[in-house]
């Protein structure tokens, strides 16, 4: 089961193992350490998934919104 991530200007709406949650802009920044729209796609999801499965290159949030 793979994990969805949709990114917003408030944060992260992912879906992780068939549950539904939101990682607000503020939690996802204090855990990378760095502003909202520099982290990665591949960041927020090490967040999630402790053994993350990565599609792709990183991409920065901000090139998403």
């Amino acid at each position: 089961m793979s994990t969805r991530l949709t990114f917003t200007d408030d944060g992260a709406e992912v879906v992780y193992r068939g549950t539904e949650f939101t990682l607000e802009k503020e939690l996802i920044e204090e855990a990378t350490g760095k502003p909202y729209h520099d982290v990665t796609d591949h960041e927020v999801l090490r967040i999630v998934d402790e053994d993350p499965v990565f599609d792709g290159e990183p991409v920065r949030i901000g090139d998403v919104l």
